[in-house]
């Protein structure tokens, strides 16, 4: 989540990035609907609440069960629904006088037990691979301390105030694949969606770590609008995206009434199958007017690359590059994450990301000590949030995922967890603003059904 503030550009450049993206996006409408022979078998996504970039030594999928079964092969009955919890606790021996491990989001509070998720999705996901047209959707509802930056700008905004554990829908949206252009087809998104940009994801299942990277933090989390991602061959996917901005949605829940949008290239199959690249962008206003007057004819921009390597069976490698620029303040964010993951048994997996990032302004890595800091600062109201100021940020974490095998549960996974933060440019930081580094040390549960 970045700070809410917003930046300017020419209108007229995002006027042209704007058409670019809706040309991307819309242009299939204009295609021939006939079908096309697909050459490669057919797959069904397994998994659309999660990114585009999904974490290999995370584990599964998140638990689904099958709801009441139509008729053989009707499409009611690829219906599922699935129930998933995530708590956890990060301990801080600084055991800091504000109660914040700064830097920190989904696990901001230091020495505290934390119901993050309770979960529950009913979704039917589209087969990628159909030959013919595909429908389906995602209904996901959320419930938690994690929800306080999960809001979208106009709902569910106050449903729990003076709480921390607070609820919105997450996601809400249509799915349709359609044998366009290639014999890939296209995949659409209509609604509201977590963001398909960055490594990590709001879903604690397709995550390596409890805690999460600077990059993933203070950089979006779900949009309202479009997504289409064009299978152009087996190797090359291009993605299109008309959106209202991050966490927001239309009329009264945008901060500044204008549209933004997304674009980006992925590479699959490299190297015998062992290498995938994705790049997307995102751009557009971000800030509330409330804040900065001109905000509508403002732009941000942030830019993510992510390498996935499999060197083995058991090995991958993942590299995420980030960069977000704001026009209006002049304010830049450099990310670098390296990630290894290593299954040491069916059970077990070690996994280790060591990170740098830079906020030259000390614009986008801010503290939300209030229950309805994020929200408000979106809005672009009166809040308590913070930031340590311009600072070169670096994180080191090593844990263990441990995922036994329980009859009748889907899901039960273990991530104990140690991380080292330390800021490069002698910036105090953590431990309410006394300190330039911080040990934490935790983890959590993920339960499924």
């Amino acid at each position: 989540m970045a700070s809410f503030t917003a930046a300017r550009s020419s209108r007229s450049f995002r006027r042209a990035l704007y058409l670019g993206v809706a040309v991307v996006t819309a242009g299939p409408f204009a295609a021939s609907a006939q079908t096309v022979p697909q050459a490669s078998p057919a797959t069904t996504v397994p998994n659309p609440a999660s990114s585009a970039a999904t974490p290999p030594a995370a584990g599964p999928a998140p638990a689904t069960a099958a709801a009441p079964a139509g008729p053989p092969g009707s499409w009611a009955s690829t219906i599922t629904w699935g129930l998933q919890a995530d708590g956890g606790i990060q301990g801080n021996g600084d055991r800091p006088a504000d109660g914040l491990n700064y830097g920190r989001l989904f696990d901001d509070k230091a020495n505290t037990v934390l119901l993050n998720q309770i979960q529950a999705t009913v979704t039917r996901p589209i087969n990628s691979g159909a030959t013919g047209y595909d429908f389906g959707f995602t209904l996901q509802g959320t419930f938690g301390t994690d929800v306080r930056y999960l809001h979208y700008d106009g709902e569910f905004n106050y449903l729990t105030t003076n709480s921390r554990y607070q609820f919105t829908v997450l996601q809400a949206n249509a799915l349709m694949h359609a044998p366009w252009l290639t014999a890939g087809g296209i995949d659409f998104k209509l609604g509201q969606f977590v963001t398909p940009i960055g490594y990590e994801t709001i879903d604690p299942s397709t995550n390596p770590f409890y805690s999460h990277s600077y990059i993933f933090n203070f950089g979006p989390f779900q949009h309202t609008g479009l997504l289409a991602e064009w299978h152009v061959n087996p190797t090359l996917d291009i993605y299109g995206q008309v959106d209202t901005g991050e966490s927001t949605t239309f009329g009264g829940g945008d901060n500044n009434a204008e549209p933004a949008g997304l674009f980006g290239v992925g590479l699959n199959n490299l190297l015998g199958g062992k290498l995938t690249l994705l790049e997307l962008t995102h751009l557009g206003p971000e800030n509330s007017t409330l804040v900065l007057p001109s905000a509508n004819s403002a732009m941000r921009y942030e830019s993510d690359f992510i390498a996935t390597y499999k060197a083995t069976s058991k090995l991958t490698f993942v590299t995420e590059l980030n960069y977000q620029h704001d026009d209006g303040y002049g304010a830049d964010s450099y990310g670098a994450a390296q990630y290894i993951s290593y299954a040491l048994t069916p059970t077990w997996t070690a996994n280790g990301r060591a990170e740098v990032y830079r906020d030259n302004a000390g614009f986008f890595v801010f503290a939300y000590p209030g229950d309805l800091d994020a929200i408000r600062a979106l809005k672009g109201i009166s809040n308590t949030s913070f930031t340590a100021g311009r600072a070169t940020y670096s994180e080191f974490t090593a844990g263990l995922t441990y995922k036994p095998s329980i009859p009748h549960v889907a899901l039960l996974a273990f991530r104990p967890e140690i991380r080292w933060d330390k800021t490069f440019s002698g910036t105090r930081a953590y431990d309410a603003g006394t300190q330039t580094g911080n040990f934490t040390f935790g983890g959590d549960v993920i339960l499924g059904f």
